[in-house]
């Protein structure tokens, strides 16, 4: 957490970057907290905990400068809070998306029963986060959870998303100069 967040801070304070994206390995862009451990956090802890992360989710959320997620297997629980705090998500065909802890008996702290209703609509969201559904690449696209499922390098495609977001961005500026 306190990595991305010290990202994200020097992601704004440099005028070079122009955005920035955020991956994980080719097996899992971010699987989210570990459940044992979650499992021995007092309520004070538990809250503390939960209050940490929505700050860094609404820290990449609020950027300035557009964050794309580039994501390649697993993408559950805590890491899909995260990429749904991102501008954008571009998936690999292999990408798996899940919110478990409903399954589990928890619920997702970091924003993510706000975000994810609103990308893919309340129905689709509720299933996901009381039963644990996951949505592969295909149907994450379909309904809108993602905005592209890369073909080539997942990578590559996100920071060309970054790159169109900041063109865009950019264009609006301008023309309300003019």
């Amino acid at each position: 957490m306190a990595k991305i967040e010290e990202q994200i801070v020097q992601l704004a304070e440099q005028r070079e970057l122009v955005g920035a994206v955020i991956t994980g390995t080719e097996r899992a862009f971010a699987v989210g907290a570990e459940i044992s451990e979650l499992a021995n956090l007092t309520p004070a802890l538990a809250f503390e905990f939960a209050r940490r992360g929505q700050g860094v989710m609404r820290a990449v959320a609020n950027s300035s400068k557009p964050v794309v997620a580039a994501i390649r297997g697993y993408c559950m629980g805590g890491g899909l809070d995260l990429a749904l705090a991102c501008h954008a998500r571009i998936a690999s065909s292999d990408a798996i998306f899940a919110h478990p802890g409903g399954s589990l008996g928890i619920i997702t702290g970091w924003g993510g029963t706000q975000r994810l209703p609103r990308l893919i609509g309340h129905s689709r969201a509720l299933e996901m986060l009381v039963t644990g559904r996951r949505l592969d690449a295909e149907e994450a696209f379909a309904c809108g959870l993602v905005q592209k499922a890369a073909d080539k390098s997942v990578v590559a495609e996100a920071i060309e998303q970054a790159r169109k977001i900041t063109r865009a961005i950019d264009s609006q500026l301008n023309s309300t100069d003019e």
